[in-house]
C-alpha cells in the first residue's frame, strides 16, 4: 500500500473532507495533500480548519479551508458554491465530522440528542446531495463514509451516536448501490478506537494502548480511493489490536 509521495491516481484531484481541522480529518487531509490532491478543509472551526489547510500549503500541498456546519443546509449550499467558484469541479467527499454525547437516554437533553443526529446523519446526507450532481457531470468519483465500530456493536450511554453510525452505515451502502450505474464509488470506512480529541478530550483515563495512531486509519481512506476504476471497496474495517470495543 502507498502511503507517502505523489500518487498518479490521486495528484491533481479534488477532495472535500469534513471535520478537516484536527484528528482524523486532519490526517486523511494530510495523506490526500501529499498524494498531490487538492483538499479542500471543511470544519465548523473555522482557526482549526485554517491551521491545518496551511500546514498542508506549507508543505507544498494546494488547499483551502472553509468554516461550515454541515448540519446546516444554507451553509453546505454556500459551501458548494464557492468551491464551484473555484473551478475544476470536484472528484470526491470525505465525511468525516461527528460528534458525541455519553449519557444515558433518560439525561441526554433532547437538544443535545438531535444536535449528534444532525452533524453525523442528515450532514453526510446534505453534503452527499450537494456533491452528487457534480460527480455525475464529470462521469463519476468517490464518497468516503466515515463509520465506527459504534455501527456494529454497542455500549452504554452513547444512543444518539450508535444511532447514527448505525445510520451511516446503511447510508453508505444505499448510496453504493444506488450510484455504481453512475461511476461513482461510495466507501465506508469502519474506524476502531483512535489517539485523536474525539477520545483523548473526554476521557482522562482512557487507555491509550488501547488506541491506533488516526494516520493508520487514514492510510485505509488512501487506500480506498486508489483502487482501479474497475473495482470499488464498499466497507473495510480498521482497528487497533487491542480494540475493546470488538472481539
Amino acid at each position: 500500500m502507498q502511503t507517502q509521495g505523489k500518487d498518479p491516481l490521486l495528484e491533481g484531484k479534488r477532495y472535500l473532507v469534513t471535520g478537516g481541522g484536527r484528528g482524523l480529518g486532519s490526517e486523511i487531509c494530510r495523506m490526500l495533500g501529499e498524494a498531490g490532491a487538492h483538499v479542500y478543509v471543511a470544519d465548523v472551526d473555522e482557526a482549526l480548519g485554517e491551521r491545518s489547510a496551511a500546514a498542508l500549503r506549507d508543505s507544498g500541498a494546494q488547499a483551502r479551508a472553509f468554516a461550515v456546519d454541515v448540519a446546516d443546509p444554507d451553509a453546505v449550499q454556500r459551501l458548494f458554491g464557492e468551491i464551484g467558484r473555484e473551478g475544476g469541479g470536484l472528484d470526491g467527499l470525505v465525511n468525516n465530522a461527528a460528534i458525541d454525547i455519553t449519557l444515558p437516554v433518560d439525561e441526554v437533553d433532547t437538544g443535545q440528542w438531535r444536535r449528534v443526529l444532525m452533524v453525523n446523519l442528515y450532514g453526510p446526507y446534505l453534503l452527499a446531495h450537494a456533491a452528487v450532481p457534480l460527480l455525475k457531470a464529470q462521469g463519476g468519483g468517490h464518497i468516503v463514509n466515515i463509520a465506527s465500530t459504534a455501527s456494529k456493536r454497542a455500549w452504554p450511554n452513547a444512543s444518539a451516536y450508535h444511532a447514527t453510525k448505525w445510520g451511516i452505515l446503511g447510508f453508505s451502502h444505499a448510496l453504493h448501490a444506488e450510484l455504481r450505474p453512475h461511476r461513482i464509488k461510495v466507501s465506508a470506512v469502519v474506524a476502531g478506537g483512535m489517539r485523536t480529541p474525539f477520545l483523548l478530550d473526554r476521557f482522562a483515563d482512557i487507555d491509550t494502548s488501547t488506541l491506533q495512531d488516526p494516520a493508520n486509519v487514514a492510510r485505509a481512506v488512501r487506500f480506498v480511493l486508489t483502487q482501479p476504476e474497475e473495482t470499488v471497496i464498499p466497507e473495510v474495517m480498521v482497528l487497533p489490536m487491542k480494540e475493546t470495543s470488538w472481539p
